[in-house]
């Protein structure tokens, strides 16, 4: 959806021109003036002429009060007939003034066309056209007044003109900059409400990696454990009419898996995890979880280190979850009974999991579970490439390399040292 703002005029705009309305402040006191020099050029006239002269005189004062209620209505047709109003002002007040040696007042007439036009212009063309109406008031002046006098009441009505121009730039400005504070406020608005909508999709986003997370910890850590006591406990059911005396073994046995589940959903409670290494530690855990695969699920695992470089804490806990990963899914779909894991720890840092299984087709695996997907995951956050290259009857091999992130490859990816 569009977003409306008001308008910002620029420093060479015209305020208030065509069909934009005066505020309701500035049009109040521009109709007191105009009602005030109006009513008194009026009065001056009845009191100054007689007969013929007056009613040409109030004639004039009628078409001066004319063109001033008919230029908004003139600029909003057509804007450049501004420029043929202030022409018409001025040759009505020049005819006004040259009506007797008492015609002097009318030249504050001028005023009122001053502040339309400061309305609109800027100011040096505003004090261009002060000058212009001084020199017409000068011209109308001089043949009753003679110079000395006319240049002083030139210079009066010039400076009255000054005054109302002043007031009208004024005003224009404060409604500039209220309409720039408005439209301010109004980005302001809108940006605060973008950053509330962000703050929300970020909250989510995080909840929604959080439980992504989560599930990948649950898959690589307690499912596999609790997979294992599901294997388990079948056997003690088999064993139970068959081998008897055997059944206390596999019930001990599902017991330390228990224990071996609460412990790992306690780990995964903590934050960092309770069971991610750092410091170097890759090695010891790897080995540590090798030899419990052996002792839970019967996998021997053989462990090769080469280098002893330590890896931020973040990379090592990634990679150990990678190579969890990967033997449970040795032990889930592999069929072997044993499995090599491969660290190196010298660049170009390296990790493999490797069997010797059924192996499969990963076009056929692709996005079907949270293992490959998962790791493939784990090493792109830690910015390593995970490399997965496997055929049926052929094993499977899983490489993590350290460098830029890659999407997890099929057949033909990159093969051990």
């Amino acid at each position: 959806m569009p977003r409306t703002r008001p308008r910002i005029p620029p420093d060479d705009d015209l305020s208030w021109a065509g069909d934009e309305p005066r505020p309701p402040a500035h049009r109040w006191v521009f109709a007191t003036t105009v009602a005030f020099l109006g009513v008194a050029a009026v009065l001056r006239s009845l009191l100054a002429f007689e007969g013929e002269q007056r009613i040409l005189v109030l004639a004039l004062l009628a078409v001066w009060f004319v063109l001033v209620l008919a230029e908004p209505f003139a600029a909003r047709a057509w804007p450049p007939s501004f420029v043929a109003y202030l022409t018409a002002q001025g040759a009505v007040v020049l005819l006004l003034l040259t009506q007797s040696d008492s015609s002097d007042f009318f030249a504050v007439l001028l005023a009122v066309p001053v502040m339309q036009a400061a309305e609109r212009w800027q100011p040096r063309a505003v004090w261009v056209l002060i000058a212009v109406f001084a020199g017409l008031t000068g011209v109308g002046l001089i043949e009753e007044y003679g110079g000395s006098s006319t240049v002083s009441l030139v210079a009066i009505y010039a400076a009255a003109n000054v005054f109302f121009a002043a007031y009208a730039l004024a005003a224009r400005r404060a409604v500039e900059v209220r309409t720039r504070n408005e439209a301010l406020a109004a980005d302001l608005r809108q940006a605060n409400q973008r950053l509330t909508e962000s703050s929300e999709r970020a909250q989510r986003l995080g909840a929604a990696r959080e439980r992504q997370r989560l599930a990948r910890d649950l898959h690589d850590s307690v499912t596999q454990t609790l997979f294992s006591m599901t294997l388990t406990a079948r056997s003690a059911l088999l064993l139970l009419q068959r081998e008897p005396r055997e059944v206390p073994a596999q019930l001990d046995q599902i017991d330390h898996l228990a224990h071996s589940a609460l412990e790992e959903m306690t780990a995964l409670a903590a934050e960092p995890p309770a069971s991610a290494p750092g410091g170097g530690r890759l090695a010891g855990a790897l080995g540590r979880h090798c030899t419990e695969r052996k002792l839970r699920d019967g996998l021997a695992v053989s462990l090769e280190v080469d280098g002893d470089e330590p890896l931020p804490a973040k990379q090592e806990a990634a990679l150990l979850r990678i190579a969890q990963e990967g033997l449970n899914n040795v032990v889930k779909h592999a069929g072997v009974e044993e499995a090599a894991v491969r660290l190196r720890l010298r660049r170009p840092y390296r990790l493999e999991v490797e069997d010797d299984g059924s192996g499969f087709d990963p076009a056929e695996r692709a996005g079907s579970g949270l293992g490959l997907t998962g790791m493939a995951e784990r090493a792109a956050e830690i910015g390593w490439r995970l490399t997965v290259t496997s055929r049926p009857g052929g094993g499977t091999r899983v490489v993590a390399e350290a460098g830029e992130t890659g999407e997890t490859d099929g057949e033909g990816g990159t093969d051990g040292d």
